[in-house]
Formats: C-alpha cells, structure tokens, sequence
C-alpha cells in the first residue's frame, strides 16, 4: 500500500497526460490534414472516407476511457484512505474527507481529458461527414 499511497497521482495522472497529448495531436494533425486535402487524389469515395477518418477511433478510445482511468484512480485513492485509517486505529473525520478529496482529484482529471476530446471527436466527425458529401457530389459532377 505504501507504493501506491506515494505513487498513485503520478502514474494516474501521467496516464492521463499521455492520453490528452495524443488527443490533441490527432486533433491538429486531421485539421492540418483537412486544410490540404485534394480531392482529386482519391480513386472512390471509400478511400476518400478512409482517409478523412483516420485517427478518430483512438480519439473514440480516449475520450471513452479517460473516465474510467480516472475512476481507478478516485478508487485507489479511497482504499489507501481507509487502509491508512485502518492502520491508525481511530476514525477521524477530517483525515477521511482530506483522503476522498484528494481521491476524487483523479476522477476530474478524467473527466477534463474525456469531455473536450469528446468536442473535438464530434466536431470532427461532423465535418467528415460534410467533407464525405462534398466529395460525393464533386465526382458526380
């Protein structure tokens, strides 16, 4: 318990930086990408749809699971508490509402990394879809 009273913060919050830089890369990558898109490099409009779509399911991942990584962490965080109050032999309120507070840091840090990563997958899925259309009416013509 020791290792993860010390540790706990720091591998659940390093976990979730790693997963908000991903998610912001992939959003900067498909704007960057959709400002120099050319429709006349695509042979049909299923390679068009590939390649407009790339990156969104780790955004889907991101955004589904960061939550949950958090929780873990908000979870953790409490069984060190009650542990920690176990070991001591006496129930004090305030080291109990200090220990669930600071558990419940994580829980938010999930939820800031799951909630604009969310934003951004559906603002971009909005914009494949219009892009989709456009390239579908475009070979039309």
């Amino acid at each position: 318990m020791e290792f993860l009273r010390n540790y706990i913060d720091l591998i659940i919050f390093l976990i979730l930086g790693i997963m908000a830089f991903i998610a912001l890369w992939c959003v900067i990558e498909r704007l960057l990408f959709f400002r120099k898109i050319n429709f006349t490099n695509y042979k049909n409009q299923e390679e068009f749809d590939n390649a407009i779509s790339e990156n969104l399911t780790t955004m889907y991942i991101i955004y589904s699971n960061a939550p949950y990584i958090g929780l873990l962490g908000t979870v953790i965080g409490i069984m060190v508490t009650f542990y920690e109050m176990g070991l001591a032999g006496n129930i004090d309120v305030k080291s109990i509402v200090i220990g669930l507070s600071l558990a419940l840091k994580a829980t938010a840090l999930g939820l800031l990394v799951a909630i604009p990563t969310l934003i951004a997958y559906n603002a971009l899925l909005r914009k494949i879809s219009l892009l989709s259309s456009t390239y579908r009416i475009n070979q039309n013509d």
